[in-house]
């Protein structure tokens, strides 16, 4: 699949030819991440770190936080790839620190190792030094410790000249389980189905800075159908993973969908493009769209408005239940639509909400059945639930920091603050 890349020098999204030239500036990298990220993981490279004369941290953070990333440039030892992870990155790679004794302190599948070669030697130093050592030699020597290459054809990086595909079939076979990205040279979609088909990724950059190959278009390249009419089945998906209903994708709606972020797909009774939502008010907003092992169906996630179904429901299966159902709940009764809940008083007063927030922990804390546990515990969740979504955070943003907490490698403690326990 693709893997769009983001290349960072003070603090904007550049792409370079040949590592040295400055081709475009895109400027701002935020809004480019949240399109990149409709079609998956995002490779940012920190170039200013790379080459020793600065550092887009701050920008990486904020992009870690919100978007599925993995980060290179400057990432030079244990501490700084562990850094990378806790702050949320879904794996580091490591160039020249790249290295078995470096390497066998971080979690092996989520470390990326990179090798950028010329005419089949590692080069390093920002592809100015020739290292002598050949790429499969390094292959060899690092494939047991990472999960996965990103091996640069440095002579075809940014000139658009095609992706080395004698290259990639070597790649394949002398890799192992290790997964391989390769970059330097794809242009096309057809290309991008080739790699996959070998069971490669594709890191793109200056072909979709360019427009020359287009977000969807590089997405939905090993995507593949055997319906008559061409269309892909596409599950829709809210983002904690509940399916909503079944639709059709044509490689039309799906360029349309990436590109204005929602939920747009093909109707069968009309013929033509259907944006979710256009009538009814009930729309969504694009998430991410992944592609099933086969290839043959996608998933769209997206953040829905209102009900999907078109009986009004929130799935065609019916309604949510347990959580769900609850921030649905909670999330209705803050607005004008249902004015006078208790929700609602809770919201307008802190100190009650405050009380039973306590109070209910209290009492799950003492509770000695099971049914008492779950009953109070209910509880808990209910007056967190409510103080979280007072402050702007629903469920989907509660789940998303337990998520990245658990992608943590390093654990703090968990002891407990000077005089926590008071109020309870």
């Amino acid at each position: 699949m693709i893997v769009p890349s983001i290349d960072l020098m003070d603090g904007r999204a550049v792409q370079l030819v040949g590592g040295e030239t400055l081709e475009i500036d895109a400027g701002d990298p935020t809004p480019i991440a949240e399109r990149f990220s409709r079609v998956g993981e995002i490779a940012v490279i920190d170039l200013d770190a790379a080459l020793g004369r600065g550092s887009n941290a701050e920008v990486i953070r904020e992009l870690c936080a919100r978007y599925p990333c993995r980060v290179g440039g400057g990432i030079r030892s244990v501490d700084a790839a562990l850094g990378w992870l806790d702050a949320g990155a879904r794996s580091v790679i490591l160039g020249t620190a790249a290295e078995p004794d470096v390497l066998s302190r971080l979690p092996r599948d989520r470390v990326i190792a990179a090798l950028d070669c010329k005419q089949g030697e590692v080069v390093v130093e920002g592809w100015q030094t020739k290292t002598g050592r050949s790429l499969l030699d390094r292959i060899d020597e690092l494939r047991e410790h990472v999960g996965g290459f990103l091996v640069t054809t440095v002579e075809r990086e940014g000139r658009m000249a095609g992706a080395d595909l004698e290259l990639a079939r070597t790649l394949a076979e002398r890799c192992g389980d290790a997964r391989v990205t390769l970059a330097g040279g794809v242009t096309t979609a057809e290309e991008i189905a080739q790699l996959d088909r070998m069971g490669l990724d594709a890191q793109v950059g200056m072909a979709i800075y360019r427009g020359d190959l287009p977000l969807a278009d590089a997405f939905a390249g090993p995507v593949r159908t055997d319906r008559p009419d061409g269309l892909i089945p596409t599950v829709v998906a809210d983002q904690r993973g509940i399916c909503l209903g079944l639709v059709y994708s044509s490689r039309e709606s799906l360029a349309v969908a990436v590109e204005e972020g929602r939920g747009v797909y093909h109707s069968r009774s009309r013929g033509g493009l259907w944006r979710k939502g256009e009538t009814s008010g009930n729309t969504q907003r694009l998430v991410r769209i992944d592609v099933d092992c086969d290839r043959d169906t996608l998933r769209f996630v997206v953040e829905q408005a209102g009900g999907f179904c078109h009986t009004g429901s929130a799935t065609c299966f019916g309604d949510l239940a347990g959580l769900g159902a609850l921030d649905e709940t909670i999330g209705r009764r803050l607005s004008a639509s249902e004015p006078g809940s208790y929700t609602e008083r809770l919201v307008g007063d802190a100190a009650l909400l405050r009380s039973k927030l306590l109070e209910e922990a209290n009492e799950l804390l003492d509770a000695d059945t099971t049914a008492d546990a779950a009953h109070e515990a209910a509880d808990v969740i209910y007056f967190a639930m409510v103080a979280a979504r007072a402050r702007g955070a629903p469920l989907a943003d509660i789940e998303r920091e337990l998520d990245q907490r658990a992608a943590r490698v390093t654990r703090r403690p968990g002891n407990a603050k000077p005089g926590s326990g008071e109020a309870l």
